[in-house]
């Protein structure tokens, strides 16, 4: 039978294999996964308990497609508080941020619509876009940031709907974008008539220095889109998450909402709501940020202990991810199949599916947040090794 081209296309994005190299036996440096020691296993236990003791008949019923009114009250509260300006009516909570990721890209684009993504960039966005054949334009990572001169010719020259981005801890690279360039962004955004999807499920996972103000904050005609989740500062398996944006965008969204799934789990959302009713969410995220800095920085001083010259890893300020550069022509996806996995039991996920298309191969993520401390000392100490018997002048010739 013939499927619809999307299917291939999304199949063959690289999130398949990202899991495939977080298997149980590999120091995996791959998946994005919190330390699920972290997990507030008890507190989420008695919350979810008391959501049915409390005597609400509605918990088991449908609920609205926007969500539970009260966890909106409170994300818009949040989202105020970090410069979103929103009450519940602007909230809509979704499956996962991953799902508001798919409902915009439905709602904006037809097949060879213009998407400027960044370079690399989140491989499950790409998953979400592929099923929409959109034609990618794919602008650099700087250290401060997208390249907006590259960004700004796209612009000049091209027919852009929507430009995806993820301006706190950017996933793979870990770069922050600049105040400059926000403000920059979203004057480009307006100059051009574009929407702008900035994900922001790092935004609360900051280890060191001050966190800039979200692209939705200088958003002045309603054109950014901003999605959280709960996956990285509670739960991955609760797989809730919210979106915000301007009345304009936001009803049809939630129409598109309703049709793929009716609503999120009615029961999902008031647990969560019981969580925040209970318990102090900031001094979990600051439990969370004090575990994940002392594992970044093991890792940061492994690898440069045992990377040769050639290689770079970078030291950022917050989230999940070191970004890794290896020597021009280094092909690393070839490198961790056929070295690094069968001698040396550690995966990453290699540059060439962060990328649309045929983009650069020398480079690779490695998640710091997962694997235990002593997975991170031995497996990037082995990392280190293999890269530079991998890069030896002796290996190189043969």
């Amino acid at each position: 039978m013939e499927l619809a081209q999307r299917n291939y296309q999304t199949s063959a994005s690289g999130l398949e294999a990202l899991f495939a190299a977080s298997a149980p036996d590999v120091i995996s440096f791959a998946g994005g996964y919190p330390d699920r020691s972290l997990f507030p296993r008890q507190e989420l236990n008695h919350a979810f308990s008391s959501s049915f003791t409390n005597g609400d008949s509605e918990l088991l019923q449908y609920a609205s497609t926007a969500g539970y009114q009260p966890l909106r009250e409170k994300l818009a509260a949040r989202m105020t508080r970090d410069g979103i300006n929103a009450d519940a009516k602007d909230v809509l909570l979704t499956q996962g941020a991953q799902q508001g990721i798919d409902l915009t890209a439905r709602l904006l684009l037809n097949a060879g619509d213009g998407l400027v993504v960044e370079g690399p960039t989140y491989v499950g966005a790409l998953a979400a876009f592929d099923a929409y054949q959109p034609t990618y334009y794919t602008v650099p990572v700087e250290d401060d940031g997208m390249d907006l001169h590259a960004l700004q010719k796209v612009l000049m020259t091209q027919k852009i709907k929507l430009i995806y981005t993820i301006p706190d801890f950017q996933n793979p690279t870990g770069t922050v974008m600049s105040l400059k360039k926000r403000q920059a962004l979203v004057a480009l955004a307006n100059r051009y008539d574009v929407v702008i999807l900035e994900d922001g499920p790092y935004r609360d996972l900051r280890y060191t220095g001050t966190n800039l103000p979200p692209l939705r904050y200088f958003d002045t005609q309603g054109r950014v889109i901003f999605l959280g989740s709960f996956s990285k500062i509670l739960a991955p398996s609760l797989r809730l998450g919210w979106l915000t944006a301007s009345p304009e965008l936001l009803k049809p969204i939630m129409a598109l909402k309703g049709g793929a799934d009716v609503e999120s789990s009615n029961l999902m959302m008031q647990g969560i709501n019981s969580y925040l009713d209970h318990n102090d969410l900031d001094a979990h995220i600051q439990k969370i940020r004090t575990c994940y800095r002392e594992k970044k920085d093991l890792m940061v001083k492994t690898l440069r202990s045992y990377l040769p010259d050639s290689c770079q890893i970078n030291d950022p300020e917050g989230g999940f991810f070191l970004w890794l550069n290896l020597p021009a022509g280094f092909d690393a996806e070839d490198f961790m199949n056929n070295q690094l996995l069968p001698e040396a039991n550690v995966s990453f996920v290699p540059a060439s599916v962060m990328t649309p298309g045929h983009g650069p191969v020398n480079g690779a993520r490695l998640n710091f947040t997962g694997p235990t401390l002593a997975q991170i000392q031995s497996g990037a100490q082995a990392l280190g090794q293999a890269l530079q018997s991998a890069l030896s002048p002796k290996r190189l010739s043969n």
